[in-house]
């Protein structure tokens, strides 16, 4: 029987309320369906689940009352489970759409946790991490171009084509900015050399005396 609790459906996971949307156009779409709509979409933007992510939040959908499931027996030699949204399922997707509000982005940069700390690996690393990041963005530049471009055919993914685009421009900046801080580095390693080298950090207090002194002056200005 299906969990109507509406507390539950309030505290689905991100993961579920994109698979609803992926749905809510109310087409039969399996797992494997669900999971190429991520790839040539979010995945540019937000993430793409694995197939046991996806496949356990259906369930978890379905036991909710928002998709019901059918085996397709018409598939050749191979059954797959067909997952279609409900009207509950639609409902709350849009309600999900238009009153729930988004989180803050929150950047999650590996390469740039990295610089950070770079007085760690020096400059010469870096670069190369730097350069293994640029040969990322401007694959995922390529691809998320492409996929836009196929967006353009047709009218009902409009929406889907403006993210993509979106997503075009984000890489393309995150390129320009790898290759920037490639040019930088240089600049950081002569300033952390003059500043006398590892062990010459201040404590974190001293930041905070650094900043007030920073506020300061910049209101005297």
């Amino acid at each position: 029987m299906a969990d109507e609790d509406p507390a539950a459906k309030a505290t689905l996971a991100a993961t579920s309320w994109a698979i609803l949307a992926i749905l809510s156009p109310e087409r039969e779409l399996s797992g494997y369906d669900v999971k190429k709509v991520t790839e040539w979409s979010i995945r540019y933007f937000y993430w793409s689940p694995q197939f046991s992510q996806i496949y356990a939040e259906l369930k978890k959908l379905e036991k909710l009352g928002l998709v019901t499931s059918r085996m397709d027996h018409d598939n050749g030699a191979r059954n797959r489970r067909l997952y279609k949204i409900t009207a509950a399922g639609l409902e709350a997707v849009t309600r999900w759409a238009n009153d729930t509000p988004a989180e803050p982005p929150m950047l999650k940069h590996s390469v740039l946790l990295r610089v950070a700390f770079g007085n760690l690996a020096g400059p010469e690393k870096l670069k190369d991490l730097l350069q293994e990041h640029v040969e990322f963005a401007e694959d995922m530049l390529r691809q998320a171009t492409h996929d836009a471009q196929v967006a353009e055919t047709v009218d009902a993914w409009a929406y889907s084509r403006l993210a993509l685009q979106w997503a075009s421009r984000y890489y393309a900046s995150e390129r320009e900015l790898a290759l920037q801080m490639m040019k930088d580095l240089d600049e950081a390693e002569e300033a952390f050399g003059r500043s006398g080298g590892p062990g010459s950090a201040p404590a974190p207090r001293y930041w905070d005396e650094i900043g007030e002194k920073v506020n300061v002056e910049g209101k005297q200005a």
